[in-house]
């Protein structure tokens, strides 16, 4: 997909409301009319924990309308921590949005493959999507009924629901992809947020399909716009996403693969283009 000019600044926002769906999992509302404006689906934001103590956490936009923008903290450390335990009132000083989205411009019969809190970043396309008029299908997992929060908000957009769990407990047990894969209604477009290896198995889930497939890609930013290159992977040449520098030989196969920085050109990558 083509690479999106940036409009990303510093925003003072303000907690709204603090919600805690599952152990360890909590979505905070800000009052962030400014990023709302610009935000497209499948952005993030670097988020500064309050203290200013920690480095900024990577978070993608989970909700974005009106004056209010959510997003899903998944505790697992301190900086996360901090985060998750603000309350109502307090500011919060984030840097956004930032990387390319999810191209949204195609597809009629679309697959949305989350694991986990991968689901934070693909709430924003379906609604999108719905609202254009696709027929949109959710495939949901997680390691147990307990960690699948917040589906009720993909049904009420409109979308149909299809659920995994790892133990059983609530759906098919297994994979999520294992649920894809399965399917007789063979989609023309996934979109998939969630660890490495369930986008692995998503990608080539798509390949036995013949579909085309973007992933947004899971990883640990250090400064979230690119000026780092520590959260690199090799992708197709001759793609729309490759970096382009002057000291780039562009006498090469299509196919040879560039490195692309997942925070910069990413973190949403074409499946078939990715050399992972």
């Amino acid at each position: 997909m083509p690479l999106v000019e940036s409009s990303a600044s510093v925003h003072a926002t303000t907690v709204l409301d603090r919600s805690e769906l599952a152990p360890n999992v909590v979505v905070i509302g800000l009052h962030a009319p400014e990023l709302v404006a610009v935000t497209r689906p499948g952005h993030f934001v670097m988020m500064i924990p309050p203290s200013g103590e920690r480095a900024a956490v990577a978070l993608g936009i989970y909700e974005a309308e009106g004056d209010r923008a959510s997003f899903m903290v998944l505790v697992c450390g301190p900086r996360t921590r901090e985060l998750a335990d603000v309350g109502a009132g307090e500011p919060l000083a984030l840097f956004g949005p930032l990387g390319n989205g999810f191209d949204l411009n195609q597809g009629q019969n679309v697959a949305i493959v989350a694991g986990g809190v991968g689901i934070a970043s693909v709430l924003l396309s379906a609604r999108a999507l719905i609202e254009r008029g696709a027929r949109v299908r959710l495939y949901y997992g997680a390691r147990t009924k307990s960690l699948l929060v917040d589906a009720d908000k993909f049904a009420q957009a409109g979308c149909t629901v299809h659920c995994a769990t790892d133990d059983g407990t609530f759906g098919h047990r297994g994979f999520i992809t294992e649920l894809l894969a399965q399917t007789g209604d063979v989609p023309d477009l996934i979109l998939a947020c969630g660890p490495s290896p369930m986008l692995h198995a998503a990608s080539k889930v798509a390949a036995s399909m013949n579909t085309r497939a973007q992933l947004s890609l899971e990883e640990t930013f250090a400064c979230g716009v690119g000026a780092c290159w520590g959260c690199v992977i090799p992708i197709d040449r001759g793609s729309d996403q490759a970096p382009r520098f002057p000291m780039l030989s562009t006498d090469g196969v299509r196919s040879d693969p560039v490195y692309a920085r997942i925070c910069k050109e990413g973190p949403v990558f074409w499946a078939h283009e990715l050399r992972w």
